[in-house]
């Protein structure tokens, strides 16, 4: 059951935290929107100046730019490439960290909770954006994508995750993210989840896919995550 965190309920404890990137913990938008345009100017390939290109953060690349732009599969793969080398030269600059996310990983560490990043951009870029905030040696590993545009699906991520580490407990797990390839990637782990409202889904979607918590604030990821 889906249970909003101002609820009187009685918190569960979690010793495994896995959390998505783009929209998470960080916010992509400038150096995504950047590195998407590049690509279509690379390939020759139009679009409005009012294109919502926030429709970008979440899905795959490859994904998205077959079903945004009716490229083809090739077509995709040539437009990531392109996408990458702008990333890579001025992207990771122009993201930021969402105010207080930094804190929060310190004091869920403090706790002795394990953290891993789950997110559908490639481990290599993943590991560059989070040593550039000083936060990579918050996570016990950081998953992402294969260069090659395979394990994409936040459900193969999640899955690599909990082969990796047997250990794991799904039952003391969750996943936390702003889109509902997150959430659906936690249900099919049977893991609880979180939808963060913060990021770069709505409300209606969070309601339609039912995550375990729903948060507005990370000042809410605190209250349901930390022990008093």
């Amino acid at each position: 059951m889906r249970i909003h965190y101002k609820e009187k309920i009685k918190l569960k404890h979690y010793t495994v935290v896995l959390f998505d990137l783009d929209g998470t913990i960080i916010d992509p938008k400038i150096g995504l929107i950047n590195s998407v345009k590049f690509a279509l100017d690379r390939m020759k390939i139009e679009y409005n100046q009012t294109d919502t290109f926030e429709r970008f953060i979440g899905p795959p690349l490859d994904y998205s730019f077959q079903k945004f732009f009716s490229l083809s599969e090739s077509q995709a793969q040539k437009a990531v490439d392109f996408y990458r080398i702008y990333y890579k030269k001025s992207g990771i600059e122009e993201n930021h960290l969402y105010p207080g996310i930094k804190e929060l990983f310190e004091d869920l560490v403090k706790q002795n909770i394990l953290l891993y990043v789950a997110t559908s951009k490639p481990t290599t870029f993943a590991i560059d954006i989070l040593n550039h905030y000083n936060i990579a040696n918050c996570f016990e590993e950081i998953v992402g994508a294969n260069l090659d545009l395979t394990r994409t699906a936040k459900k193969e991520i999640i899955e690599y995750i909990l082969t990796k580490y047997p250990n794991i407990d799904p039952n003391n797990c969750i996943m936390i993210g702003d889109r509902n390839y997150d959430i659906i990637g936690a249900h099919s782990s049977q893991m609880d989840s979180i939808g963060v409202l913060y990021g770069y889904g709505s409300r209606e979607e969070m309601n339609k896919i039912k995550p375990t918590y729903i948060a507005e604030t990370i000042n809410d990821l605190r209250k349901i995550l930390l022990l008093k």
